[in-house]
C-alpha cells in the first residue's frame, strides 16, 4: 500500500504537460518537503503500472535522465521524451528552462 506521500507525488507527475519535464526536487518541492527529492525517486519506483502515468517526465535537478540510458527504461525515457520535442543537447542534458514544467497554483489543486 502506498503511502500518502507516494499518492501525492503520483497526482502531482501526473499532471506534467506533455513536452514539459519537472526534476524529482520540484515534485518535493511542490509537496512542501523540498528535501525528499529522494523519496520522490522511490515513489517514482513504487508507482504500479496500470496507474499510467508519464513517469518519463520526471529528470534529476541536472537536466539528465537518471537512469542509465544504456538501461532499456532509461533508452524508452529518452525516446518518449524526443517524441514530446523534449529534446537534450549532446551532452544528455535537457534546458530546464526551456523544457522545464513551471505550475500555475491552479494546476495543482484537485
Amino acid at each position: 500500500m502506498a503511502s500518502g506521500f507516494f499518492e501525492n507525488v503520483w497526482r502531482i507527475v501526473n499532471r506534467i504537460p506533455w513536452g514539459k519535464v519537472a526534476t524529482y526536487g520540484q515534485i518535493a518541492t511542490l509537496l512542501g518537503n523540498p528535501r525528499a527529492a529522494r523519496t520522490v525517486g522511490w515513489a517514482m519506483n513504487a508507482c504500479p503500472e496500470e496507474l499510467d502515468l508519464p513517469w518519463h517526465r520526471v529528470i534529476n535537478s541536472r537536466g539528465k535522465i537518471s537512469l542509465d540510458e544504456d538501461n532499456q527504461y532509461g533508452f524508452l525515457q529518452r525516446q518518449l521524451l524526443e517524441q514530446e520535442g523534449v529534446l537534450p543537447d549532446l551532452y544528455g542534458i535537457i534546458d530546464l528552462k526551456k523544457y522545464g514544467w513551471r505550475p500555475l497554483p491552479d494546476e495543482l489543486q484537485d
